[in-house]
């Protein structure tokens, strides 16, 4: 009987989204905007942060002529895709000609203590920088800045990376849309009509425009991923309780464990485990990031498709991508490591899964919702959203309504369940195994279109239920020209794996999709 319902409820999904999908193509379709292409002398900017950190050592490439660029390129992109909302422009410049005037006097061996002297970075704006914006999207926020770094971002200024501005999210990071009442919507460069995702949203379509070198952001259901995939840039999320948390929202370091990561978005998979290296400090080594991996030692297993209800049904393009990666990967491993089928009961559940895990974070949303002025009533503020009074995005209010008004999910169920997962599949991988996830059910959709669907970012909580590595991986582009891509999820610890598959995969299926070309 359940197997039954399931396959209405799917049904009667697949047809209202294909109407609902075409509706939405009737108005976004006019929309769209074409990015301009890099020039040619800033083609530089195509390369990766870590070739440039080591062009700027050598003195073949000024720090400030880096910053400069970048700063241009933001100021010719962002009125179209609207990513940036704060910045610190002037003070980048002069930190950078200190870095030049630093080098100039002949000083050496700044690999080990400064690996990115000089290269600048965006961050998500709920990434505190000090003196910049950080309003979390919040109305009540519009004027808050940031009195101090957070512990990432002084970790990248201590490593010579220069920050250069905040970027945009959805509000309190909860949807997957950067778009908040204070700053409106960051735009898709592949198509301005599509969403870029998020919450890191903003990052992504600085990078995938030749926009930003070094994407700060953080991921608790997909947020580093999500983007990452709908941009067609590479993510990479670390394994969970290794890099220190401290600014983010309230929280001071010391928290025991969380499903929230920093991580990285970038066009290049070599800049992945050396920016990790940065942020995660002393607990690097945690990552086993410096592990030598042989391609064909690993043992690859992949899921075609999570089948829990709340998602849509999966894309045929999309499961084609994971049909093709898998031919790749079988036509280099040995023969008893060919790829294997994997599936879990708890691919069915997991967004309840998830939504038991997330209550167990320590942030206040009904509290930052107020701006600490009590608890709100979710259906007072539901008819104010309606009634045009309210200062507050429609799915922060409906989101909170669920959390306040639906039961909790049982917490010994959903424990169990993924306790159940992490023996079966961790037993499986080993040191030595990755997990081929798809990383959607649907390509990158048209701006609201999550209202629709908002639970497609379950394949993405998968690795955030288990506090394992994953990296978003771009595989092309579908037949309307918008990016796809898979996961590539490994056991907590054995991130070098995850990256070993991902940029074996970059090689081979063409790496980072970016929005326009470099004239």
């Amino acid at each position: 009987m359940c197997n039954v319902l399931s396959s209405i409820v799917r049904f009667i999904r697949s047809i209202y989204e294909v109407v609902f999908d075409f509706l939405f193509s009737l108005y976004w379709e006019r929309k769209k905007e074409m990015i301009p292409d890099l020039e040619a002398k800033h083609a530089f900017l195509s390369e990766s942060a870590v070739t440039l950190a080591k062009k700027i050592r050598n003195r073949e490439l000024k720090s400030e002529e880096l910053v400069q660029a970048v700063i241009e390129r933001i100021k010719q992109v962002n009125p179209i895709i609207n990513a940036v909302v704060d910045n610190r422009y002037e003070q980048a410049l002069a930190e950078a000609r200190a870095v030049d005037s630093l080098l100039a006097t002949g000083v050496t061996d700044l690999e080990k203590t400064k690996p990115f002297l000089g290269v600048p970075f965006t961050t998500k704006e709920s990434q505190p920088v000090k003196g910049l914006s950080v309003t979390y999207g919040l109305w009540l926020w519009k004027n808050k800045r940031a009195e101090e770094d957070c512990e990432a971002v002084a970790r990248l200024r201590n490593a010579g990376a220069i920050p250069l501005a905040v970027t945009n999210l959805p509000e309190l990071l909860i949807w997957s849309e950067a778009r908040n009442p204070v700053h409106g919507a960051t735009k898709n460069p592949h198509h301005t009509g599509r969403t870029a995702g998020g919450s890191s949203g903003a990052e992504a379509a600085l990078m995938a425009t030749y926009s930003t070198v070094i994407g700060l952001s953080s991921d608790i259901a997909g947020s580093t991923r999500i983007p990452s995939f709908y941009c067609g840039m590479f993510g990479y999320n670390p394994t969970a309780d290794v890099v220190n948390l401290k600014g983010i929202f309230s929280r001071n370091g010391q928290e025991p464990s969380s499903m929230l990561c920093f991580g990285f978005i970038s066009k290049h998979m070599e800049d992945q485990a050396p920016l990790m290296k940065v942020i995660a400090g002393d607990k690097a080594h945690l990552l086993r990031l410096d592990r030598e991996v042989d391609i064909k030692d690993i043992k690859v297993f992949f899921t075609s498709s999570i089948n829990d209800i709340w998602m849509s049904s999966p894309n045929a393009e999309l499961k084609d991508v994971m049909n093709r990666v898998i031919l790749k990967l079988g036509q280099i491993l040995p023969s008893e490591n060919k790829p294997l089928p994997y599936y879990h009961k708890c691919f069915d559940n997991i967004i309840n899964v998830w939504k038991h895990w997330m209550s167990k974070e320590p942030e206040d949303y009904f509290n930052m919702y107020t701006d600490g002025k009590g608890k709100p009533n979710m259906l007072w503020e539901m008819v104010k959203k309606f009634l045009g009074f309210s200062k507050h995005s429609l799915y922060l209010v409906m989101r909170l309504c669920g959390d306040q008004l639906l039961p909790a999910v049982n917490a010994e169920w959903a424990e169990t369940l993924t306790q159940s997962l992490k023996d079966d599949l961790f037993s499986k991988l080993g040191d030595n195994g990755v997990l081929l996830l798809p990383s959607s059910p649907l390509p990158c959709p048209y701006h609201y279109y999550t209202y629709i669907n908002p639970y497609n970012f379950g394949a993405f909580a998968v690795s955030n239920v288990l506090k394992c590595p994953a990296v978003q991986v771009p595989i092309g582009v579908n037949s309307k020209n918008i990016p796809v891509g898979i996961q590539v999820l490994a056991a907590p610890h054995n991130d070098a794996v995850c990256l070993t598959v991902a940029k074996y995969l970059e090689k081979e299926f063409g790496g980072a999709v970016m929005a326009c070309k470099v004239k």
